[in-house]
């Protein structure tokens, strides 16, 4: 038998090189690597935040619902509202992505204190 994998209403575009994000206070935190965009209403839902760790190594991706984020036009990016320690104790992932589905979209939203998106 084959297992089937359920489709969600999430699209993930990835063309975002160079946008970067910093926390309230200034600091660089990296970059926006992803945005997770609804296909039926076309908002975002999420950014994935593409943080380095020491000398760029150890990459970890964070998703964090996309209203902790705004946008600043004088720096051209992103300033995360949440605060940087917050960010780094939240989902992440090193290496393999993990499926984003609704369980995991809402342990997101859960872990942040948000609204779940619906992504099913």
């Amino acid at each position: 038998m084959t297992e089937q994998t359920q489709a969600t209403s999430l699209l993930v575009q990835a063309k975002t090189e160079g946008l970067k994000v910093q926390s309230r206070d200034g600091d660089g935190l990296g970059h926006v690597h992803a945005f997770m965009v609804d296909k039926r209403t076309g908002h975002t839902t999420h950014s994935i935040i593409s943080i380095s760790g020491f000398l760029g190594i150890n990459k970890s991706f964070y998703p964090l619902p996309f209203e902790l984020l705004t946008y600043d036009p004088v720096e051209d990016g992103y300033v995360v509202t949440a605060d940087r320690r917050l960010l780094e104790g939240g989902p992440s992932w090193a290496n393999n992505p993990p499926e984003f589905n609704q369980a995991y979209a809402d342990r997101v939203a859960s872990y942040y204190g948000v609204s779940s998106a619906n992504v099913a």
